[in-house]
């Protein structure tokens, strides 16, 4: 996703009353979610946005969840999917993960563990984006970052970094001259986004500012509300 973007969630749930709630309640947790009553609407809407976790009730009309779930796997085989279930047969359980979820929660649930549920899927999804991300040399104007011997070097000149530095502006850099999301920044590589892990962020940004300042073509902006931008890369 667009890392000035809030997450998208597809929620299909056949139960409009709980859908109604569970929509109200993403939203209002800086979700932006998507409702869809059956499996057919939920690939529907699958098919024409890119969604960043899908929630999806197993007992549907029209499509089940578990057709949904093979349907939505076979086009995206990374995109994490909670199964939201009154059944709590051991046999559906099993079916559910061969269907390629990643969790499993059964009804009824405290929105407080859904919400942990996910972050903690989202977390682990986008840890494994930054590990699984191929490039590993950068040149940001006049220097040379390789972020897999954690140096910035520029005219013969190297700074060592320790990971955080170099998880962070590795980061910086794919998302060069777009917005890198602070809550994504902070959850990717603190694994939390409270407010102390981003007080020391604030300190990982100010250090990465003076090693870079001595190409004055660079710069590292604050994006009120948002995150970070690093401008001048080519």
């Amino acid at each position: 996703m667009a890392k000035d973007e809030k997450t998208k969630v597809l929620l299909v749930e056949d139960d409009k009353n709980l859908g109604n709630i569970l929509l109200e309640y993403l939203d209002a947790k800086g979700y932006v979610t998507s409702l869809a009553v059956n499996g057919k609407q939920g690939y529907d809407l699958f098919s024409k946005t890119k969604y960043d976790i899908c929630l999806l009730d197993v007992m549907m009309p029209v499509k089940d969840g578990f057709t949904l779930a093979r349907e939505i796997r076979a086009v995206d085989k990374n995109i994490p999917i909670v199964f939201l279930t009154a059944k709590s047969m051991k046999e559906d359980t099993i079916e559910g993960f061969n269907a390629g979820a990643d969790d499993y929660i059964a009804k009824p649930f405290s929105m407080e563990e859904l919400l942990l549920r996910m972050t903690a899927i989202l977390r682990r999804t986008q840890n494994q984006t930054l590990k699984n991300s191929e490039q590993s040399e950068f040149k940001i104007g006049a220097y040379k970052f390789d972020y897999k011997h954690q140096t910035l070097d520029i005219k013969g000149k190297k700074q060592n970094l320790t990971t955080k530095e170099s998880d962070l502006l590795k980061l910086l850099c794919i998302n060069s001259n777009d917005v890198l999301d602070r809550n994504f920044a902070l959850n990717t590589i603190w694994q939390d986004d409270d407010y102390f892990k981003g007080r020391s962020m604030d300190v990982y940004i100010a250090k990465l500012r003076k090693y870079l300042k001595e190409d004055p073509t660079i710069e590292i902006l604050n994006v009120h509300g948002k995150g970070f931008k690093l401008i001048g890369m080519k």
